[in-house]
């Protein structure tokens, strides 16, 4: 359903109203149809199955911009699969448990002073500024600056450092004016419920867990060193953080196909190779940056396409839309690749082919 950390941060929602924020560039009246890329491939069979690329953002902002026969693809399959399962009581507990550090243990005493004292401080300062960030409808919403805090970050000194930083690059002005509106993944599993769809997942949270937990130490207190920094220019600058959101969309609505942006969002970590660094830094960065495409990316295509085929083969006469991050569709050795190894035919569907409609199925339009 939603990535890993994406669960940490859509767990909270409300119902709220579809409406689509001005985007620059690519807004809708402005898109050209020719030059539009879709992110749905179909599984060429009878009943065909579908592989949908999603983003982990509010749904609000991308869903007017999805092709109709991405959403007839969605209407006319049986079973919805996404990532993780976020029905399943287990997977909130499993979350909640993983981020935390051993018993005893609080952040104060693993972190160097200075850095613990500079994520105090923007903690501090991201608590003080979210009353003038929270949006009126959030308000009207019934949603708190306080509880939208601890919610979020409550809680952060008992985290592990690698939580804490993902959590730091999520509090911005816009990411939490974003809060209390399902992000992509979740509203289409909510919207699968109430067409009584089967929904499943093709991992667990332990799988997405461990690999961020065992990332070295020294290259975790580098990797948060790194985010506070950023967050700290952006702050005394009073300028947007270098790759926002806000970006992210932008390019998911313009339907580029770039795999290094989808693959950030996919992993859920941010990128920390900037060529300003000095060499050794960017050496470790690009370490990192390496051991997390291998760990969130490579290792889980493997995986997922595994299970993929395990259901496939499993039902062969049920039609699936599997609905995962994008990067795991685009670049190399995706999950699309591993499959044509394997024997299966698909196809890049385009934004105006026309999906097969099965006669005389009831339908609810999402």
């Amino acid at each position: 359903m939603c990535n890993i950390f994406v669960l940490y941060l859509c767990l909270i929602y409300t119902t709220a109203k579809s409406v689509i924020p001005e985007e620059r560039e690519c807004d809708i009246a402005n898109k050209n149809p020719s030059n539009l890329n879709s992110f749905l491939w179909t599984l060429k069979r009878d009943p065909p199955s579908y592989f949908f690329g999603t983003i982990h953002v509010p749904y609000t902002r991308v869903w007017n911009f999805i092709p109709e026969n991405t959403k007839v693809a969605f209407e006319e399959s049986e079973d919805i699969v996404f990532e993780l399962d976020l029905t399943n009581p287990y997977t909130i507990s499993a979350l909640a448990n993983c981020q935390l550090l051993p018993s005893g243990k609080t952040l104060d005493s693993i972190l160097p002073e200075d850095i613990y004292v500079r994520l105090k401080d923007h903690i501090q300062y991201v608590k003080s500024m979210l009353p003038s960030w929270m949006t009126a409808d959030q308000k009207g919403m019934g949603l708190y600056a306080d509880y939208l805090f601890d919610i979020i970050a409550g809680n952060w000194e008992r985290k592990r450092p690698i939580w804490v930083m993902l959590m730091v690059n999520s509090l911005t002005e816009n990411d939490i004016k974003s809060r209390g509106i399902p992000v992509l993944d979740l509203y289409l599993a909510q919207e699968a419920e109430k067409m009584g769809k089967v929904t499943g997942a093709v991992e667990r949270v332990e799988e997405q867990c461990v690999p961020l937990n065992e990332l070295d130490f020294s290259q975790v207190l580098f990797a948060l060193n790194q985010t506070l920094w950023q967050h700290e220019v952006s702050r005394s600058r009073k300028n947007a953080v270098h790759y926002t959101t806000d970006d992210l969309i932008h390019h998911y609505n313009c339907g580029d196909l770039n795999s290094i942006i989808f693959n950030h969002d996919t992993a859920q970590v941010p990128n920390l190779v900037n060529s300003s660094l000095p060499p050794q830094d960017l050496q470790t960065a690009k370490m990192i940056d390496e051991y997390f495409r291998d760990e969130l990316i490579n290792k889980r295509n493997e995986r997922m396409t595994d299970r993929v085929i395990n259901l496939l083969k499993a039902h062969p006469q049920k039609s699936f839309f599997f609905a995962f991050g994008a990067g795991h569709f685009l670049g190399n050795e995706t999950v699309i690749d591993r499959l044509k190894k394997q024997g299966y035919s698909i196809e890049h569907i385009q934004h105006d082919d026309s999906i097969p409609r099965s006669k005389g199925k009831k339908r609810r339009k999402l």
